[in-house]
């Protein structure tokens, strides 16, 4: 089953020691699609053709751009501006004479749609999103068919609250009766218990920062602030 073709990485993902194991599966794919782009990739010209098209979006310029291979980057850059002076150079904005003198009408104007696609569209992204979707089908399939996984669902730190909201989602269309009970009750719990322990581990991170609690250990909270920001904003 096509499922079992992403069970190593999401299997993978479950064993890495963070706040969201989505957010470890989505790392991976982000960091091959940023190598991919800067390998051998960027001489071939269909990879060239989407890179084009799509751009990338401004977290994905500057991840492409430390990958340090300014030749390829300036080859990707240059041919991007090819096609983008090529586009807008056909599309001429001309003033349209309204038809009524009492009635103001609206009017498309597609270079104003053409940038505003651009603006909205990255090669590097694209590439995360077609396998990424798999990813979570993955493991709502591991969920529900291999025990081992279901232990390692049940032991994981829990999710970021944008991966909680996907899996819920995703979750709602797959599963049914009992297992989607069992399911979402599951995540809630993983869900909101973690998010209380990091909430705690805040709070006791702010009560270090007052001298009255200088002599008390740190327990869990030197690293309070990077935990939040992974369930806060999927930033791992």
């Amino acid at each position: 089953m096509k499922e079992m073709l992403y069970s190593i990485p999401v299997n993978d993902a479950f064993q890495v020691e963070c706040e969201c194991p989505i957010c470890a599966m989505r790392k991976v794919l982000e960091d091959n699609a940023v190598r991919y782009t800067m390998g051998p990739s960027y001489m071939e010209e269909d990879t060239r053709a989407m890179t084009d098209a799509m751009g990338f979006c401004q977290k994905h310029i500057k991840d492409v751009y430390n990958m340090e291979n300014r030749l390829g980057m300036a080859l990707v850059l240059k041919t991007n501006f090819d096609k983008v002076i090529r586009d807008v150079k056909s599309m001429s904005v001309k003033p349209v004479k309204p038809k009524s003198l009492f009635k103001k009408e609206t009017q498309k104007i597609p270079i104003l749609e053409y940038v505003e696609n651009l603006n909205n569209t990255c090669f590097v992204c694209n590439r995360i999103e077609l396998v990424f979707n798999r990813y979570i089908d993955t493991v709502i399939f591991l969920w529900k068919t291999d025990e081992n996984f279901k232990k390692k669902f049940d032991g994981c730190k829990g999710f970021c609250t944008t991966h909680y909201a996907i899996m819920i989602k995703e979750a709602s269309d797959k599963l049914k009766g009992d297992d989607l009970m069992i399911f979402i009750d599951t995540l809630n719990n993983l869900y909101i218990a973690s998010m209380e322990r990091v909430r705690d581990d805040l709070e006791w991170f702010i009560n270090k920062n007052d001298y009255k609690y200088a002599n008390e250990p740190w327990k869990n909270a030197k690293d309070a602030i990077p935990r939040a920001l992974t369930k806060a904003n999927s930033i791992l």
